[in-house]
């Protein structure tokens, strides 16, 4: 089973910048970094990340022997292993939504975000950023109708301790199991948002995909079925998810 080695900090810049610094100086796999709070969190699409006191932010290195195809597959895993942490330490049950959040109750519980970096069509190793809404506050501000804690859906404050230690101990069952050959796609994909329900999804530097989600690929790609019948394959985005009945729409 992977070791972690687990450095524990109350402020810092970025997590993720500062497991990509010591993994391109050689650091082992397994290395973690847990803030109480950020000052400059990324991320997806270089965004910045809100990292107030209250939330577990982490990041960790991986090197396993895979293909650059296979690499997403790291994200699944890293969102698996957070669900499960949910349930066993809050009693909650979140859902995926690609292409790496959480979503409780519609709201953002989580983000996960997946650099890489690699030598030719291998993986040299994977940086994986979590940030989880433990004790978030967010008032009356403007993440408030988006985001929700988990001290909000339990009704009672939890130890941000606790919920990294059921993460890194989930996720390491999950990992040893991904290394022996055990693919989490069909577990992530089975209860994934926005599946089967009209969507909008806006990629970069491309125009704006309206229709049905219809899957995920192997790969975590999303395949969008357009209002002419066409399939496409998307790769990286922010979906909107439409409800045609109600006319609600959610984004994440």
């Amino acid at each position: 089973m992977i070791a972690f080695t687990i450095i524990r900090l109350h402020t810092v810049a970025s997590t993720q910048a500062w497991v990509a610094d010591w993994a391109e100086m050689g650091a082992r796999e397994g290395l973690v970094l847990i803030a109480r709070e950020q000052t400059a969190g990324r991320g997806r699409l270089t965004r910045r990340w809100e990292s107030p006191p209250g939330g577990l932010y982490l990041s960790l290195l991986l090197r396993p022997d895979i293909s650059l195809a296979q690499a997403n597959r790291l994200t699944m895993l890293v969102s698996l292993a957070a669900i499960d942490a949910c349930r066993a330490v809050a009693n909650v049950y979140p859902r995926p939504k690609w292409p790496n959040d959480l979503l409780l109750n519609g709201r953002k519980l989580a983000g996960a975000l997946t650099e890489l970096a690699s030598e030719g069509a291998r993986l040299r190793h994977a940086v994986i950023g979590l940030g989880l809404n433990v004790n978030n506050d967010f008032g009356d501000g403007p993440l408030a109708r988006t985001a929700i804690s988990l001290r909000q859906a339990a009704g009672h404050p939890l130890d941000v301790d606790a919920v990294a230690d059921a993460f890194l101990a989930a996720l390491a069952r999950r990992y040893d199991a991904f290394r022996a050959g055990v693919s989490p796609h069909a577990e992530w994909a089975r209860r994934l948002e926005p599946l089967g329900r009209r969507v909008q999804v806006m990629r970069p530097g491309q125009p704006t995909l309206s229709g049905r989600a219809m899957g995920v690929t192997p790969e975590g790609a999303l395949r969008v079925q357009d209002d002419a019948g066409r399939e496409h394959i998307v790769w990286a985005g922010d979906v909107v998810i439409r409800d045609p009945e109600s006319g609600v729409k959610a984004s994440a």
